[in-house]
């Protein structure tokens, strides 16, 4: 087995290509340790000294690091973890609620079309761009005009997340939906 990995625009990040199918659908994010339970592959990740987060795509995984923690140094045991978990035939999500989700919230009340839309923006024009830096970024609420979303994998404290949130996905939405007026990043 060979994995790939690929920087990210977040240099506490990197991505790594295991050569196959991480997640059949959606997106899964370990923010903390605490929430790898339902997944082998993350608490595997986890125990290597130095991880601070994991995010799994369909054909990708993202790990964040600690700051201090060198890429060098806990490179090899991420790599041997990724192999280990694909070469034991665990499967990367187990038990109850083991399958990943579109990551967005559900939002019920009066602007249920225009959150369709926003959905549907996010999903063909913006989640795309952002799984090839390693990360997410799903919908959170809709509030006057106000978009929250929230961000993921290496989109998580990336330096540049501020910048793709106003000037790019901000203006997309705003392009193609007039009652959107502004986008926000939540923490969940």
């Amino acid at each position: 087995m060979f994995i790939q990995t690929e920087s990210t625009p977040n240099p506490a990040t990197l991505k790594f290509l295991p050569g196959q199918t991480v997640l059949d659908t959606g997106t899964a994010d370990f923010p903390a340790a605490e929430a790898a339970g339902q997944s082998p592959l993350a608490q595997r990740l986890f125990a290597v000294p130095g991880v601070t987060g994991v995010f799994f795509g369909t054909d990708f995984v993202t790990v964040t690091k600690a700051e201090g923690v060198e890429w060098d140094h806990i490179k090899p045991a991420l790599l041997g973890a990724i192999m280990e978990h694909f070469q034991s035939g665990d499967p990367v999500m187990a038990g109850e609620g083991g399958t990943a989700s579109s990551g967005h919230a559900e939002h019920t009340g009066e602007d249920g079309e225009i959150v369709t839309q926003i959905k549907d923006l996010l999903d063909t024009r913006v989640r795309p761009a952002v799984a090839q830096d390693g990360g997410d970024i799903t919908f959170h609420g809709f509030d006057r005009g106000v978009v929250y979303l929230h961000m993921q994998g290496a989109c998580a404290g990336c330096p540049s997340s501020t910048l793709t949130l106003k000037m790019g996905i901000e203006n997309l939405l705003r392009h193609y939906i007039p009652e959107v007026t502004e986008v926000r990043p939540v923490a969940v």
